[in-house]
């Protein structure tokens, strides 16, 4: 709920649609490995299967899973390892009930007590539907609306609260266009997803008559429900227009948005959401919400009260009678994603409460499993990629003296958070109960919704974590000029201390520089030194780095992950620049290290450091996925599959030809008039 733009920067895509992972114990330590290869493989035509292979042939998709890779086993093991925290803080029965423990133990049980639920039925949200079924005009939707954004229930747009991003020293509130169930506009309105929508309807028709409703009016309902989200789709922006932040940045004045979409009623919902103190609003997409005001006129008030009821059923499914959560699984997991079957009710419990008291389940993990060893021997790899950062800027030849000196500004005023916060977040206003499950969810979402409305207008906490501690995953945030590298990543195969500095430097390090590199991509650029929105490159050098990046949009757009749907150059742009910069960049480091003899040249199972550097990154973006899984990433996710991230960016580089003697005129060297060299 914090942000509602995309603004952030991410080595992996967001995992919600699929929570966390297989079977496997929670000691089994996916480190990078020579046995994986395929050494039959030719690594001159494709290097991927090259480094990944033997891999790939023995770690099918398990059954409860949507894809399996070097994430996911780390995942595996990190909720393996919250797994034993979960269970003793079930234990707990007294003592505060404002300790971390305690609430995380309590959270868990409600979470696991499928009878309790089962018991319960749908009579959780009965008062909600009778306040939908209450609606008698269009007038009354936004106050409903306001009352459902309080507890985190999506549906109409997406809120939320973060720097202003151009004026990134306070908070600031935006709406962007959201309220489709779907994964992305194109679901509504390709032929292609024709038989997803048809399967939608059947699902949320069975969905709604699970919660009482008689099948006929179900069936109407299910109708009414698609045309409101098929209007809302047609208005909404394509996801590489969303990419755009100069055109998502749209401040408008409460008063003026109020005259202008006078039927979403702005300054209601505002003192409804406890924001009345906002003087002024970000809007990502005016014309979304131009149409959102007609709709509320054009749209029958039976429409928008079927609209509501499925959006608050299936908001609440996962957490309301097993029977409906069955269902919910049936269309949104194994349908679209092609999931089997659900993972264990303990997985989805922690990967729940990761998400609603992260941080104080993250404090008990940081306590266990995160040594501050870890912490300082991850800050000097990241001191030795920022060494190589700091002079390729000093260095890059396309560059112009002026923008030079800006961007060496904005590198000086970078930051990176290691491990965790020094200071966790106190969740005792959170009232957690053993019987309640459905509202221990909804209360810690309204806590997180109120503590970040409160800020609105108010100065920037530089200290604040926007990823939990157990988290598999790294991130740029460019308001804040920051990187963050939770405690969960700081794992193998990413930073592994029993292996050379070449399998280091392979895996974190490349990460390290991946995000670094985002504060220079497509879209990072434009961020100054003070993290604003503001255009500080001369137009001689934008133009310079534009062809070039267009060079990387052109490559990947000539992949085809699956036949007739090619890899959309343009979506992901920042993130193949990111690869691109973060391999090149930690290789330099580990150049640097072996040249001034702190690390070993000496080869290790056949391998010299440079070879083995390039195998680890190859290793850690290994990966099978599932067909429907594949086909939802290659419309809605700005990261390329993991055989494109290897073999497409390791193409570009001399480095890596030279590594293994790669010959002129092989898929795995580009040619030079083609090759892209950025950062």
């Amino acid at each position: 709920m914090r942000r509602a733009r995309p603004n952030a920067h991410e080595v992996e895509p967001n995992r919600d649609p699929s929570p966390p992972h297989p079977a496997s114990p929670a000691d089994a330590i996916p480190r990078f490995s020579v046995n994986y290869l395929d050494r039959t493989g030719n690594l001159t035509q494709d290097f991927y299967r090259y480094a990944t292979g033997h891999w790939l042939d023995t770690h099918p998709v398990p059954n409860d899973k949507t894809r399996w890779s070097a994430f996911d086993e780390l995942m595996e093991r990190n909720y393996g390892l919250l797994h034993a925290l979960l269970e003793d803080a079930r234990q707990v029965r007294r003592g505060s009930s404002a300790s971390p423990r305690r609430k995380v133990g309590d959270f868990y049980a409600a979470a696991l007590d499928e009878r309790e639920r089962g018991r319960l039925g749908c009579r959780p949200i009965q008062l909600d539907l009778a306040e939908i079924e209450a609606l008698t005009s269009s007038a009354a939707i936004p106050k409903l609306v306001a009352r459902f954004h309080l507890g985190g229930i999506d549906c109409l747009f997406h809120s939320g609260v973060a720097p202003d991003e151009k004026n990134s020293e306070v908070y600031a509130l935006y709406f962007v266009q959201g309220g489709l169930s779907l994964p992305d506009r194109d679901y509504y309105l390709l032929d292609g997803f024709s038989g997803t929508r048809s399967a939608y309807l059947r699902h949320v028709e069975k969905a709604l008559t699970l919660t009482g409703e008689q099948p006929t009016r179900a069936s109407k309902s299910a109708r009414g429900v698609l045309k409101v989200e098929t209007a809302i789709a047609k208005a909404s922006r394509a996801r590489v227009d969303l990419r755009d932040a100069e055109r998502n940045y749209n401040r408008f004045s409460v008063s003026s948005l109020a005259r202008r979409q006078p039927r979403i009623r702005w300054e209601e919902y505002l003192r409804l959401r406890g924001a009345r103190k906002a003087s002024y609003v970000v809007v990502g997409q005016p014309e979304v919400f131009d149409s959102l005001n007609a709709l509320l006129r054009t749209t029958p008030v039976e429409d928008w009260r079927s609209y509501l009821r499925w959006h608050l059923v299936h908001d609440s499914a996962p957490h309301l009678d097993p029977v409906l959560e069955a269902e919910d699984f049936d269309f949104f997991h194994k349908r679209l994603l092609g999931q089997q079957e659900p993972e264990p009710g303990w997985k989805r419990a922690a990967n729940l409460i990761d998400r609603s008291l992260g941080e104080a389940l993250g404090r008990l993990y940081v306590e266990r499993f995160f040594p501050p060893a870890t912490r300082d021997r991850v800050a000097e790899l990241v001191d030795d990629v920022r060494a190589v950062v700091h002079d390729r800027l000093e260095r890059v030849p396309w560059m112009t003296q002026e923008t030079r000196t800006r961007a060496l500004a904005k590198f000086d005023r970078f930051t990176v958070k290691i491990g965790h916060p020094k200071r966790y977040r106190n969740y005792s206003k959170v009232r957690v109960a053993r019987r309640d499950h459905l509202g221990n969810v909804r209360r810690a979402r309204a806590y997180e919704i109120r503590r970040w409305v409160d800020r609105i207008g108010g100065p920037i906490d530089r200290t604040e974590w926007h990823m939990t501690p157990p988290t598999v995953n790294a991130q740029f945030e460019p308001t804040l000029n920051e990187i963050l590298f939770p405690a969960g990543i700081l794992q193998p195969p990413f930073f592994d201390p029993s292996m050379d500095d070449a399998v280091n430097f392979g895996g974190i390090a490349v990460v390290i520089g991946h995000e670094i590199t985002h504060g220079y991509d497509d879209q990072g650029r434009k961020y100054d030194a003070e993290g604003n929105l503001n255009d500080w490159w001369t137009p001689q050098d934008a133009e310079e780095f534009q062809t070039r990046a267009q060079r990387i949009v052109e490559q990947f757009s000539r992949f085809e992950p699956l036949p007739g749907l090619p890899l959309n150059g343009a979506l992901t742009m920042g993130e193949n620049i990111a690869d691109l910069g973060g391999v090149s960049l930690a290789f330099e480091a580990l150049e640097r290290r072996l040249a001034e003899g702190r690390t070993s040249d000496r080869p290790i199972d056949g391998f010299t450091p440079r070879q083995r550097f390039f195998l680890s990154y190859g290793q850690i973006w290994r990966i099978n996925i599932r067909e429907e899984e594949l086909r939802r990433r290659l419309t809605i996710d700005p990261h390329s599959p993991g055989r494109y991230r290897v073999n497409g960016i390791l193409a570009n580089l001399p480095e890596f030809w030279e590594a293994f003697d790669i010959p002129p005129g092989s898929p795995m060297r580009q040619d030079e008039n083609l090759r892209v060299s950025i950062w």
